[in-house]
């Protein structure tokens, strides 16, 4: 049986409505919880679930592994290496290539995950506006879990948030001119399955956005999603309830 509410629990008492992570709280405070609540979903008979209840599944799977993967390495400031060595490279390769869950007995990592099976079993450009990789470049992290009876609601409202924040969409109506998060280049053909163009889709959700735009991308800012330093961490809203 799916049980989402030890990691529902989790994002509320350590992210914010902003998507900021308090990884620091977390680590120091849960990160056993995290790994107990991924434990229990190993043995899920996944082919037995229905449509919208593996959806959430794995949504919710790949957004707490990168949690878990961040946990493991924190304090850090990116996961992408600041140098950019080789050897470094090779860690940021590793970060979503590496096996690091096993479930139903197959092993998987980050990329698995993502392009192995969510993007060919559903075929939906809106899991790119929910699936974080812990940077602040990716969508905010929703800070409640993904469940199966209102997935589709929160993968729309995630489009919706997405497509409507300046920092990752903006549109200059006098050039005619959309620029976009990097995820639109990374990700065009799943968006293209529904739409003739990238101008055509973000439209659906930003109105104002011609068709026949001309399409720019913003540079991607890998610095880590998170809301306070180690040496900060007072803030009142992550406290967990007594």
């Amino acid at each position: 049986m799916l049980d989402f509410a030890p990691w529902d629990s989790m994002l509320q008492a350590y992210v914010n409505d902003q998507g900021q992570v308090n990884y620091f709280r977390w680590q120091q405070e849960a990160k056993n919880t995290l790994a107990t609540w991924l434990d229990s979903l190993r043995p899920v008979a996944v082919t037995q679930l229905l449509p919208e209840a593996h959806l959430a599944l794995l949504l919710n799977l790949y957004n707490a592994l990168v949690i878990q993967q961040v946990l493991a390495r924190y304090p850090i400031n990116s996961i992408r290496p600041g140098i950019l060595g080789l050897p470094n490279w090779i860690g940021f390769l590793r970060f979503f290539s590496r096996p690091v869950y096993s479930l139903n007995g197959e092993a998987l990592s980050l990329n698995q995950l993502e392009h192995q099976t969510l993007r060919p079993i559903f075929q939906e450009p809106r899991i790119h506006f929910a699936l974080v990789c812990a940077a602040v470049g990716c969508p905010i992290l929703r800070n409640e879990a993904y469940l199966p009876d209102i997935v589709e609601a929160q993968l729309e409202t995630d489009a919706q948030r997405f497509i409507n924040n300046p920092d990752k969409v903006r549109y200059d109506e006098e050039s005619n001119t959309l620029y976009c998060s990097k995820i639109f280049k990374w990700y065009e053909k799943d968006f293209l399955q529904e739409v003739p163009s990238i101008p055509a889709y973000v439209a659906q959700y930003l109105p104002k956005v011609s068709k026949t735009a001309t399409v720019r991308h913003l540079p991607y800012d890998w610095s880590l999603n998170q809301r306070v330093s180690p040496q900060n961490t007072s803030d009142r809203r992550y406290r967990i309830s007594s």
